[in-house]
């Protein structure tokens, strides 16, 4: 299965550091082993990069197509694999579909960017759950939208 975006990533800004999809983004994983379906309506922060002026220069305002798939699998509540989470925003951040409006990251780019999700992350993983109902309340952990593609 060949990594692939099956359509562009629609955002709108929602105040401050979050952002909310206005159609479903859809992302084709082999390290997910299927799709991966973001639905309209989600609000993510992006790529939580520290603030850290040099970090956030070298890789923040990236990778946001990536970011949004890896943030759903973080806040949906049945998704239980952080490492699998953070190999597909790896992958993700590998894809170049310009006709999408996707363009890949450099090999260091996304190693950084990795290597700060995988020693990092563990505190969104932590409360995934919670994180979750906040950013998207209109979803319980019941109700959430399926992640799985056709």
């Amino acid at each position: 299965m060949t990594p692939a975006f099956l359509g562009p990533l629609d955002l709108r800004q929602t105040g401050g550091a979050r952002w909310i999809t206005l159609a479903p983004l859809t992302y084709q994983s082999a390290v997910y082993g299927g799709v991966v379906v973001v639905p309209a309506k989600f609000v993510t922060d992006l790529a939580s990069v520290p603030r850290v002026p040099f970090a956030f220069w070298l890789t923040g305002g990236r990778a946001h197509g990536p970011a949004v798939v890896h943030d759903w699998l973080y806040q949906k509540p049945d998704f239980e694999d952080r490492a699998k989470a953070d190999a597909v925003l790896y992958e993700a951040m590998g894809v170049s579909q310009p006709s999408l409006g996707f363009e890949a990251e450099s090999a260091w780019t996304r190693w950084m960017i990795y290597v700060g999700v995988r020693a990092g992350g563990w505190v969104a993983w932590r409360n995934h759950g919670k994180r979750g109902a906040e950013l998207n309340p209109i979803w319980t952990a019941d109700k959430w939208p399926s992640s799985e593609g056709p």
